[in-house]
């Protein structure tokens, strides 16, 4: 059974850098497959989606308020995925969730429905 373990939070102040990391096991043989999201929930909001990297790699999107600041990537030979953070503004905190799925379709990428494995969170807190 696919598992996914976020890491990396923490409490930092506005225009810092942080970097998550998300380790997934339980399909190594097939990690290469999966597309990779980011996304985030903060208190009394739903949560929404953050970035993307689909199962090759070569594609990427973000939510437009952390474009240009955001980098997700991959490491397939590692099994992780990570999500640097830079220029953090506060309203940026939230915990942040890693998902997993294969069978993301492009339409889909930014619905956290269509994700099928889901870490247990990092919070990310910034202050101002």
């Amino acid at each position: 059974q696919v598992q996914l373990a976020e890491s990396g939070g923490g409490l930092v102040l506005a225009g810092s850098s942080l970097r998550l990391s998300c380790e997934f096991s339980g399909d190594s043989f097939n990690f290469r497959r999966y597309t990779l999201a980011w996304f985030r929930q903060a208190p009394g909001k739903e949560r929404e989606f953050v970035a993307v990297i689909r199962a090759n790699g070569g594609y990427t999107y973000y939510q437009d308020s952390v474009k240009g600041r955001f980098g997700i990537s991959r490491d397939n030979a590692k099994n992780t995925a990570h999500l640097q953070m830079d220029s953090l503004k506060p309203e940026d905190s939230a915990v942040y969730y890693c998902a997993a799925s294969q069978t993301v379709s492009l339409s889909q990428i930014r619905t956290s429905n269509a994700y099928a494995y889901w870490g247990q969170g990092t919070r990310v807190t910034v202050s101002s």
